[in-house]
């Protein structure tokens, strides 16, 4: 058993249950979270039942990330209930495409809010808690929207824009006290049963596997100090970039 504590905002059944199985077989505790109490302890039942792993080591905790108290306080009880807060992943997002002139504003505000605004506030606290420790990591989960905008895109790749620059400032400022943030861009779609429902069905190499993407989330978070990577790119080998 490792001393890691991972938190994983934005724990759904596809790509942060990844996440979550991918630190448990690392030996860590892990926090998972997101808004709906009842799906988040499905996710932790079926990570910890997928893993072999002791139920006790992964523990569910619901949160609204858009929420800076909630925030604060999900960390402060990770850190009193687990133990000191070693990695956290932003992995929440919302995906919303329609036209600049048929957008409303406050959809427009919701999807930065929760692309970016709720990225700062974990990020923010995360940081807190590494900080006096002098060690830890941070991810976010980027998109292509992130490198670049495209037609009904601009909610989302807005959000995606202001959460890298956010990871990348946060990179620049925490490094120097032993805090790597590193940023992942998410280029292409993920291979899940919403995946499939929604485009239909597509040969396994050209969708992005997402225990194969926690993968490459554990190894930035087992870096060495000397050779730390900022950001990291993953697609298939099909797609067009």
């Amino acid at each position: 058993m490792t001393s890691d504590v991972a938190v994983i905002v934005g724990a759904g059944s596809g790509l942060g249950a990844a996440i979550a199985r991918r630190f448990l077989k690392s030996g860590a505790r892990v926090a998972v979270s997101s808004r709906n109490q009842g799906k988040l302890d499905a996710v932790a039942a079926a990570c910890a039942a997928d893993t072999g792993t002791d139920p006790s080591m992964i523990t569910a905790i619901a949160c609204d990330a858009q929420n800076e108290a909630a925030v604060a306080d999900l960390f402060a009880r990770v850190e009193k209930d687990v133990g000191p807060v070693t990695t956290a992943v932003y992995n929440a997002g919302a995906w919303f495409n329609t036209s600049i002139i048929e957008m409303p504003a406050d959809m427009y505000e919701k999807v930065w809010r929760l692309s970016a605004f709720a990225g700062f506030l974990v990020g923010r606290e995360a940081a807190r808690c590494m900080l006096n420790r002098h060690a830890g990591t941070i991810l976010f989960s980027g998109a292509t929207a992130s490198m670049r905008g495209g037609n009904g895109f601009a909610a989302f790749a807005g959000g995606k824009f202001a959460l890298r620059a956010l990871a990348q400032s946060m990179a620049r400022e925490l490094g120097p006290d032993g805090i790597h943030v590193a940023h992942v861009v998410i280029d292409g779609r993920i291979d899940s049963d919403r995946t499939r429902e929604r485009f239909g069905e597509a040969p396994a190499d050209t969708m992005l596997n997402p225990d194969d993407i926690a993968d490459a989330y554990y190894q930035l978070h087992a870096q060495p100090k000397n050779a730390w990577t900022f950001e990291l790119d993953l697609r298939p080998s099909t797609e067009t970039f």
